[in-house]
């Protein structure tokens, strides 16, 4: 679930990014606040259908398992992430299911799940709203939608783009969201905004992230602007 989902060759991403990712120093306290503020939001999945689009390598799916939820499903678009995700699981022997899926094109049923939750996804989705509008069918009514988002006003995004300019592939595919954006999209599939906060708000390096994580819940209280993550609390309303 990290904010940087990136690997050593450009325009890839493979299950080894996030390995790679979450033994860095920035990375540890990335994920942790990234993940808090996911879990903060979507609330008590105990006994609940949890979906999470754009799974990765199930690192989310399993702390949902781990928190009580009855049924948790991961669905991702690429077959080296499902692959990661099983085995992982597998090992665990948590009772998550995988299945390959687009974004935009959800291969599942219409209420179904209590919770669907995508992290760090829509920047690299091409049709947005749809995507959205995805989560929100697949949702039972009062059902809740969690998106997290790499956000357009950060120094993060500033650096990610330069990267673009420079050449590297992967960056210059990306679009990043504003807080606007996740509300006009969750208003647009028929979702009732509930909150709408952000996280990470030190510079790309480590020394900053050790010295600004505290205050981290604190500027979440106030403001998006100059978060690095931002993230969006919507319900299906019945």
């Amino acid at each position: 679930m990290a904010t940087t989902r990136i690997t050593k060759t450009a325009g890839e991403v493979g299950p080894d990014a996030y390995t790679d990712w979450r033994t860095s120093a920035l990375g540890a306290i990335t994920e942790v606040l990234e993940q808090e503020l996911i879990l903060e939001l979507s609330g008590s999945v105990s006994g609940k259908a949890v979906l999470e689009v754009g799974c990765g390598d199930g690192a989310l799916t399993r702390e949902f398992w781990r928190q009580g939820a009855s049924l948790v499903v991961g669905c991702d678009p690429d077959r080296r992430m499902i692959a990661k995700a099983v085995a992982r699981a597998t090992a665990g022997r948590p009772a998550i299911s995988y299945l390959l899926g687009r974004t935009e094109h959800l291969p599942l049923r219409a209420r179904s799940f209590d919770l669907a939750s995508a992290v760090t996804v829509l920047c690299f989705v091409e049709e947005k709203s749809q995507a959205v509008r995805e989560m929100a069918r697949v949702l039972k009514p009062g059902g809740r939608v969690v998106i997290g988002a790499l956000s357009r006003w950060s120094t993060w995004a500033a650096s990610r783009r330069i990267r673009a300019w420079l050449g590297n592939e992967f960056w210059r595919q990306a679009r990043f969201a504003t807080a606007r954006d996740l509300r006009a999209m969750a208003t647009g599939a028929g979702l009732r905004v509930d909150r709408l906060c952000g996280a990470v708000y030190y510079p790309h390096f480590a020394l900053a992230a050790r010295a600004m994580k505290p205050l981290d819940p604190i500027l979440r209280r106030i403001t998006t602007f100059g978060a690095a993550f931002i993230a969006i609390q919507a319900t299906k309303q019945a």
